[in-house]
């Protein structure tokens, strides 16, 4: 990781001769500045060149592992400086460019020149002498350096090689087989509800890398344990052993959401009332604690449940499961893969894209290596993530040969094997792996929060022509490769990783690699810790809130952090607001900062002037700090900024009016700000490399000549993802939204319009046919794949662009009050989903919804073939229909239709709900063989013609697999409610 520190230094040396001419002169007297740059230039270009060959001796000579951290260090201090220069030249330009937009008077312009000059003299005398107390520590290491006899670097690194398709999650499912079809017949088998107890404890015991999880994984998604039980839970305890957190999560897994509960008995309590009288397997994954007293009263609160309910264990220690009360009968003892399994996982991906010629000629060796895997999964997937990018049987015997595996020492037998990927590894690479050791063990890691993370240390600028965003989606899909990441969560219409984990051992391995560097605090645990010894050394910490106390004076001494994240998930942030003017005046190196609070905790109120001493920053995270209601301007100081996280900041009544200064700011995340910000500020357009924006507040340019007008989002090109234009309602200039250039931001996917009002009132507008016009205007992008409509009052909403909108796979449409017949989008081709909510002027849904014309009636009609030429929504697989109170006909296609046109073929879902006039629905949902899943509710007409037996339409839908009545399942297979469900409008149904 040094190398990668060094590489970086070199490449900003580069640029530090260009000195301000009006100030050169006097800072090269001083201090003789170029000399000094150069010489430390020389100094870090030699030191590269042998680093590669310290860091493999450093594994097993502590000697060069202490001379690498000296480096380290130092490199960091220079990294430092550098980027304070950096960032007073840019200052320096912003100050100019901002004089000559305001045309300020030629004699103000002189003063400023002057103090400016002054001040700059000021500054770069200070670095100058940070840099040449900086040279003579590099004079010491480079001496020392020449004691090693470090070889030098040959070459240059190889490139990996590129691979078209990743591997199946579940590659243990082949060599695990046996072992799965035994747990789950423990699970379900016919002595499955035998026993006193209401439920039985199983624990699969073995060592780390087993396979544990992996195991557990495969029987709790196993078809036979899923149609078992009524509620599969799955909780990862890990260590330590939080038993509200757990209690809150099995809440959770119940209520759907995040349970706003505050005290043990009062969530116990919950728990009894929800488990009663059912079925539940509850795996408890990688259990630790051998305190029964920590786990007695969860377990008194889940005998409440039917018998034959499992809890599923997970533990390295046969102690902790028998603590658990798992009796020998029940105790699954997980041994190694034999040679041959260990192979075959191996190979799996050893072998992955290689011709069968290639495959005979390595496997010789291939099988020796595998040897060296000890039976553990999690060693044979990481060897054949190594072996995957090396071609020749040369570089496959270096594997075998490698001194790694001569690592003496309990806690390497683990490690040899990611000792080798991770040499294996391209800088740039290690240094993201390196980082995730900051992170708790079990730490849930959101793909796109880490590459910000990565971005903020400057990882992920190697890549010349690629923004950071996508040279991070690469350098993530790497490490996978790899299996440095596990237990991916995918988006549930998409294909595309949201979450991640790190499995333990590769957790330990990376704390191993960053020791004092990367750190995991609790709150109190300073004193444990021993500060003195460490706090110098500290770059990375991650500060763990249990209770609501004030931050330990210690963090002060932590003079050299680099990042501070603040964990407050189990408490809340409002303790930190005193210590947080303190804070920003003692770290000023901080380039990552998190104060991100939990959900329904206090918060922070105020974020202190201070703020603005941290130059350095580039990732700054305040989501779900409800309270705070304003930002200081000072923020806008932070010209280095790419990341601002205000999502949920709900009381937020304005952005600071110098947040044009933010020109480094790339993600903008302010969702549900809306709720309480009135207005955008002028200078959000100078913002040019913005990429998220989650929210635009519109306003009329004629109202607050300091808001920002639609217009203003013409010049952020770069706006990709989520955006939603809210306020639209007093939008009355159609030039500005014309202006907004929509249609060219080609990044777009998903677009909420919202025409409420400038106070964000939720109830019902007059008619505004402006809308309609307004509407039109904002045409987006033909690549859009979600739009929402909402308040929109006018009477008709068919602008001329939606049709051209092929790629359009979500439509909601919401609190139209005044429609009164729905867009005809029967003829989108790629349309899945249709919400359709809170129209209570709309009495009809015709044929004008299919877009079907008369004359391809006819047309198809007179044709000769048998098959229908006319699909109407040909792709939809989800519709909803919601609170229509006046909606009393769904008028179908007449009978020469019927025959010639085909309607909604793969419609999955179908829910109708509060729409209490709807007498019926038309043939072609009723006659629909791919429909599985139909649910109505509160539509009490529409309820009685489908009731089970006794329903007049009954007969005609008791092939659909699950029906659901008013909450009452009338089909016996009802396991796809949670399946379908409503897939996609939650953020339309939370209002």
């Amino acid at each position: 990781m040094a190398k990668s520190i060094v590489s970086a230094i070199l490449e900003n040396l580069r640029s530090l001769i260009m000195i301000p001419d009006e100030i050169k002169h006097k800072v090269e007297v001083a201090l003789n500045l170029e000399e000094e740059i150069r010489k430390m230039t020389s100094h870090f270009q030699d030191i590269l060149l042998v680093l590669k060959d310290a860091e493999m001796k450093q594994v097993k000579d502590a000697s060069v592992r202490n001379w690498l951290k000296k480096l380290k260090d130092v490199a960091y201090d220079v990294d430092d400086v550098l980027d304070e220069w950096n960032t007073a030249k840019l200052k320096s330009q912003l100050g100019k460019e901002q004089r000559e937009v305001q045309n300020f008077p030629l004699l103000k312009k002189i003063r400023y020149s002057i103090s400016s000059c002054t001040s700059q003299s000021i500054l770069y005398y200070n670095i100058a002498s940070k840099i040449k107390g900086l040279n003579e520590q590099l004079d010491c290491i480079t001496t020392e350096k020449d004691r090693y006899r470090f070889g030098l670097e040959k070459g240059i690194e190889e490139p990996e090689r590129q691979i078209t398709a990743s591997f199946i999650d579940k590659e243990e499912v082949y060599v695990r087989r046996q072992e799965t079809i035994i747990l789950v017949n423990m699970l379900v088998g016919e002595n499955s509800n035998g026993g006193g107890s209401s439920f039985r404890v199983i624990s699969i015991v073995g060592m780390g890398g087993i396979g544990k999880t992996t195991l557990a994984q495969l029987v709790y998604n196993d078809n036979e344990v899923e149609s078992h039980f009524d509620k599969r839970i799955w909780i990862c305890v890990s260590n330590p052993f939080d038993e509200i957190r757990i209690a809150k999560e099995i809440l959770e897994a119940f209520r759907g959401e995040t349970p706003n509960l505050f005290g043990k008995d009062n969530i116990l309590q919950q728990i009894r009332s929800h488990i009663l009288g059912k079925k539940i397997l509850l795996v408890l994954d990688d259990m630790w604690t051998e305190d029964a007293t920590k786990w007695e009263q969860l377990r008194n609160s889940l005998r409440y449940c039917s018998p034959g309910s499992r809890i599923l264990i997970t533990t390295r220690k046969e102690r902790v499961a028998i603590i658990m009360g798992t009796t020998t009968a029940n105790l699954f003892p997980l041994h190694p893969l034999s040679q041959e399994e260990c192979w075959s996982l191996l190979s799996h991906r050893a072998f992955y894209g290689r011709t069968s010629e290639e495959c005979e000629n390595l496997e010789d060796i291939g099988r020796k290596i595998a040897e060296k895997c000890q039976g553990l999964p999690l060693a044979a997937k990481i060897l054949g993530g190594v072996l995957q990018f090396k071609r020749t049987g040369e570089q496959w015997q270096s594997v075998l040969d490698s001194e790694i595996w001569d690592l003496q020492g309990a806690e390497h037998d683990l490690f040899r094997p990611l000792f080798l990927s991770y040499y294996e590894l391209p800088l740039a690479l290690k240094q993201c792996i390196s980082y995730c050791a900051v992170f708790p063990k079990d730490k849930i890691l959101n793909k796109d929060e880490l590459i910000k993370l990565w971005m903020a240390q400057d990882y992920l600028k190697g890549a010349k022509c690629k923004e950071m965003e996508i040279v991070g989606e690469e350098y993530f899909d790497k490490l996978k490769m790899h299996s440095f990441f596990q237990d991916f969560k995918k988006v549930e219409l998409d294909s595309d990783i949201i979450e991640c984990k790190m499995h333990d051992i590769v957790h330990d391995f990376v704390q191993l690699l960053t020791k004092t560097e990367c750190l995991v605090l609790a709150i109190n645990g300073f004193e444990e810790l021993g500060v003195g010894s460490s706090c110098d050394k500290a770059r990375h910490v991650t500060l763990i809130c249990k209770e609501a106390v004030p931050i330990d004076p210690n963090i002060y001494c932590f003079k050299k952090l680099r990042s501070l994240l603040i964990d407050s998930s189990n408490h809340d942030t409002s303790s930190l607001s005193a210590s947080l003017p303190k804070l920003f005046d003692q770290l000023t190196r901080l380039r990552t900062l998190n104060l991100s609070n939990s959900l329904f905790g206090n918060s922070i109120e105020e974020l202190p002037d201070q703020i603005g001493k941290l130059v350095h920053l580039r990732y700054l995270n305040l989501k779900h700090n409800r309270k705070l209601k304003k930002l200081p301007e000072s923020l806008c100081e932070l010209c280095n900024l790419q990341t601002l996280n205000l999502t949920w900041c709900d009381s937020l009544q304005e952005l600071p009016c110098g947040i044009g200064k933010l020109i480094n700011l790339s993600h903008l995340e302010n969702e549900l700000t809306d709720l309480s910000l009135m207005a955008m500020p002028k200078g959000i357009g100078r913002l040019t490399n913005l990429q998220t924006l989650r929210v635009f507040v519109a306003m009329d340019g004629g109202i607050n000549s300091k808001a920002a007008s639609l217009g203003d989002l013409r010049s952020l090109i770069h706006l990709r993802g989520h955006l939603k234009i809210s306020g639209l309602g007093v939008v009355w200039d159609v030039t500005e939204a014309k202006k907004a250039e929509l249609q060219n931001k080609k990044g777009l996917r998903s677009l909420i319009l919202d025409f409420t009002n400038g106070k964000r009132l939720k109830s019902e507008r007059p008619l505004r046919r402006y809308d309609e016009i307004l509407l039109k205007a904002l045409q987006p992008p033909p690549c859009l794949e979600k739009l929402e409509i909402w308040y929109y009052s006018s009477s008709t909403i068919f602008p001329n662009w939606m049709l051209g909108l092929t790629k359009l796979q979500h439509i909601s449409l919401g609190f139209c009050f005044h429609l009164n017949f729905l867009p005809p989008l029967g003829k989108l081709p790629s349309l899945e989903s249709l919400y359709i909510g809170k129209m209570r002027s709309l009495k009809e849904v015709g044929v004008e919804f299919l877009k079907v014309e008369r004359q391809e009636i006819s047309l198809s009609s007179s044709a000769e073939s048998s098959v229908s030429s006319i699909i109407a929504f040909p792709s939809l697989k989800h519709l909803e229909f919601s609170y229509m109170k006046e909606w009393h006909d769904w008028i179908p296609l007449t009978s020469e239709g019927k025959e010639h046109i085909n309607i909604m073929p793969w419609l999955c879902s179908l829910t109708i709900d509060s729409c209490p006039k709807l007498s019926a629905l038309p043939y072609y949902v009723l006659q629909n063989k791919s429909l599985e899943q139909l649910e109505i509710s509160q539509s009490p007409i529409l309820s009685e013609r489908c009731r089970k037996d006794t329903g007049e339409d009954w007969l005609k839908i008791s092939h659909i697999p699950s029906i659901i009545i008013d909450g009452l399942c009338m089909q016996a297979n009802c396991s796809s409610v949670e399946e379908f469900g409503v897939l996609q409008l939650q953020p339309l149904h939370s209002m």
